[in-house]
């Protein structure tokens, strides 16, 4: 999905891979509403003329999917539709909507989501949705505010565990090895660290690291969002796992490893195993073809089992003077065939339960990622939480020597005071 370290981190963002990877920061106004303002409560414009879509794109597959999926839905519905590709998504959609005059259709990812719904950027549109219903409702939860679902799911991604499968028979490992609980990762990277490879490598930040969280039970904030809960038990418990991973030698960031992120750790046989989304699979494709691996779910911790998950979503402007006819676009656009289409293109996994197994007869290999989906948590989306992940991430860097349990309460204190600014 990119030659470079950076444009895979960009990928997992724009496609929905990685959070918190397009720091879209919300404007200080937009939409002509007051902060707070309800655009869901206005009628929605039929003015007409032309639509303009804007995207972040993964590259040529992608933008070629979206150019061909719009250009057919103008040609049904007689509405000229142009898509443009931004060099910076986050800045152009701040420019356009400070102007008052964004584009009437964007990729919005989901830790800018909030802050565009609260200052009233965004069309609350999800309730006029045929699909409504088949979004899978953790995708639902995440771009709803105020109870409205605010934006079509676009797509997403999970996190599963990809093995080397050449390593993994030379340690004398076999299918009935594939580990399904803590204890059994250990044991598998305890046996496939050998010859200066570590057993299990992986990006040293809460994207990946909060698997731990979620397997131990745990979560960065209550149900209702309102309240934080990065320092319980279980998370403690998560991190304190990780770490015992590290200082054990079993398991090492892709940094320490000398490499950008746990894709290439694993490409280049640094690590026998890794923990990523699907966006690895293009990068294994382009950049080493030669490497065999299958992919498998994470394993459960002591709550259960537990995956992170990243997505995108089809925002609308406020400001659009054609709300129906964007509406109409995006109703194309996350139709289960469309979304296959999509998928086929370039990869991504759909946001609609309909398309599941039409994905996993796309990707046979890769259903795992889509299993995952049953058991996926949302990455931390309120307002001010970037910079909280931020600081987050700083202090993991120091997890092999460092306290668990006092870099989560210095967390805690950052993301509930973001938490109470929001409210």
């Amino acid at each position: 999905m990119r030659s470079a370290p950076l444009r895979r981190r960009t990928l997992a963002a724009l496609t929905a891979g990685t959070a918190g990877l397009l720091a879209l920061t919300a404007c200080s106004g937009g939409g002509g509403f007051d902060e707070g303002g309800d655009a869901g409560a206005s009628a929605t414009s039929s003015g007409g003329g032309d639509l303009r879509v804007l995207i972040g794109s993964s590259g040529d597959a992608e933008t070629e999917a979206v150019n061909a999926a719009v250009d057919a839905w103008a040609s049904d519905s007689g509405t000229k539709a142009t898509v443009t590709v931004a060099s910076d998504l986050a800045q152009e959609l701040s420019q356009g909507f400070a102007s008052g005059d964004p584009a009437d259709v964007f990729y919005v990812s989901a830790d800018a989501f909030q802050g565009y719904a609260a200052n009233g950027s965004l069309l609350a549109y999800g309730d006029q949705l045929a699909a409504k219903d088949d979004f899978y409702p953790s995708l639902v939860d995440q771009f709803s505010y105020d109870g409205k679902l605010y934006c079509a799911p676009k797509d997403f991604s999970t996190l599963a565990l990809v093995i080397n499968t050449d390593d993994w028979a030379a340690a004398g490992l076999t299918d009935a090895d594939i580990p399904t609980t803590w204890d059994q990762l250990t044991s598998a990277a305890g046996k496939l660290t050998a010859d200066g490879r570590t057993g299990l490598g992986f990006s040293g930040e809460y994207a990946r690291i909060g698997v731990f969280l979620a397997q131990a039970g745990g979560a960065m904030v209550s149900e209702d969002g309102t309240t934080a809960t990065v320092n319980s038990d279980e998370n403690v418990a998560g991190l304190t796992y990780v770490k015992d991973l590290l200082t054990s030698g079993s398991g090492a960031y892709a940094s320490t490893l000398g490499t950008g992120w746990g894709g290439e750790a694993f490409g280049t046989n640094k690590a026998a195993m890794t923990i990523e989304g699907n966006w690895i699979t293009g990068a294994m494709k382009n950049d080493y073809p030669d490497v065999k691996y299958k992919v498998v779910p994470l394993p459960a911790g002591p709550g259960g089992q537990g995956t992170l998950q990243f997505t995108n979503c089809w925002g609308i402007a406020a400001d659009s003077p054609n709300q129906e006819a964007a509406i109409d676009l995006v109703q194309s656009l996350v139709a289960t065939d469309q979304q296959l289409a999509f998928s086929k293109a370039f990869g991504v996994m759909p946001s609609v339960k309909s398309a599941a197994d039409g994905w996993r007869a796309l990707y046979p290999d890769m259903s795992a990622f889509i299993d995952s989906a049953d058991f996926a948590q949302n990455v931390v989306n309120a307002q001010g939480a970037g910079d909280v992940i931020t600081d987050f991430n700083a202090q993991l860097e120091g997890l092999a020597t460092g306290d668990p349990k006092a870099i989560l309460d210095s967390v805690q204190t950052s993301l509930q005071a973001a938490l109470d600014d929001a409210s």
